[in-house]
């Protein structure tokens, strides 16, 4: 088997299940080297050996949650939904928080049409961290499918999969911005996003119960960095800049010019990043930011050119009051 192990580290495929199924004859009573055999075929897309291989290894120790769950792959793969099903509950019975495997099910509830099934398990993979998950999940939010529609979470599960880099998530959060502050969206779309990004800052709260809530709408970016609570503060700012709150692009604009002690460094790239994208969407004080960042240079090399740019669509008033102190003209 440590053979096996280290000839597929040097990428022998073919080799490494040789010695596998040398592992197997020498001791058939092996559940572990079974399994072990029907991962190296699956890598092979070997799907009929794999799961030969996969269901001794169940026989011989019935509760091995990963050789239920490889088997439930190897199962679609072979075009079996059902047995493909049936695998993934028994791994979820032996191992509850299995999140892969809550995805990999939901995916197949979806599939059969059991919407609100594969929404709970979405639940669990999206809590467990798998950033398709949370995807789904938001676009499970957004149309009601499974769940009821609420589009406050739709955000909330898409910033958590943004978090994670997927970049469909942090697209899908570019089109609603762009939805709610486009003027040719229709007004009930606008509002509606609107709101949504509200609700979100509001469930931002939730996670710190040692603070008071506000009665009005509040950046909690803004309170924890009055609290001097600095890894936290960031964070929050930028989950909040991401769904369009103006109190935390002031104070992250601040932040990116000034920097924050050890915490944060001016002209931080994360902040400028942050910036660009809600600018690019349409938000006007993101613009207006970013106006002054490109005309005076702050961390990048100035650029006229794009800072007068960044000034069509704003209000005269506003538009005319940045030529003035930047001196645009």
């Amino acid at each position: 088997m440590k053979l096996a192990e280290a000839l597929l580290r040097v990428g022998d495929l073919d080799a490494a299940v040789e010695e596998c199924r040398a592992a197997t004859t020498l001791q058939p009573d092996d559940g572990n080297a079974h399994l072990q055999l029907g991962l190296m075929l699956m890598a092979k897309q070997d799907w009929r050996a794999a799961a030969s291989a996969l269901r001794e290894a169940i026989r011989l120790e019935p509760d091995l949650p990963h050789a239920h769950y490889s088997l439930g792959s190897v199962q679609y793969s072979l075009g079996n939904v059902a047995a493909a099903v049936q695998s993934y509950r028994r791994t979820l019975e032996l191992r509850p928080h299995f999140p892969d495997a809550h995805y990999r099910l939901a995916l197949l509830l979806r599939v059969a049409g059991r919407t609100q099934e594969a929404a709970q398990h979405l639940e669990a993979a999206a809590a467990g961290g798998v950033p398709q998950a949370r995807l789904f999940l938001g676009n499970a939010y957004q149309t009601g499918q499974g769940v009821e529609k609420n589009l406050g979470l739709a955000v909330f599960w898409w910033m958590q999969a943004a978090d994670l880099g997927q970049q469909t998530a942090a697209d899908s959060l570019s089109k609603v911005r762009r939805q709610s502050l486009s003027s040719e969206s229709p007004k009930q779309h606008r509002l509606e996003w609107q709101k949504a990004f509200q609700s979100y800052h509001h469930m931002l709260w939730n996670d710190f119960p040692d603070i008071s809530r506000p009665s009005e709408p509040q950046s909690l970016g803004k309170v924890l960095r009055e609290q001097n609570r600095a890894e936290e503060a960031v964070s929050i700012l930028l989950k909040e800049c991401f769904t369009l709150g103006e109190e935390a692009h002031a104070e992250l604009a601040t932040l990116y010019e000034t920097g924050w002690d050890q915490y944060v460094k001016p002209f931080d790239k994360n902040i400028l990043t942050c910036f660009e994208s809600t600018a690019s969407d349409g938000f006007i004080p993101a613009k207006k930011i970013l106006t002054r960042i490109y005309a005076k240079g702050f961390g990048l090399e100035a650029d006229i050119p794009k800072a007068k740019a960044l000034l069509n669509g704003l209000p005269k008033r506003d538009t005319q009051l940045l030529i003035d102190e930047l001196r645009l003209n």
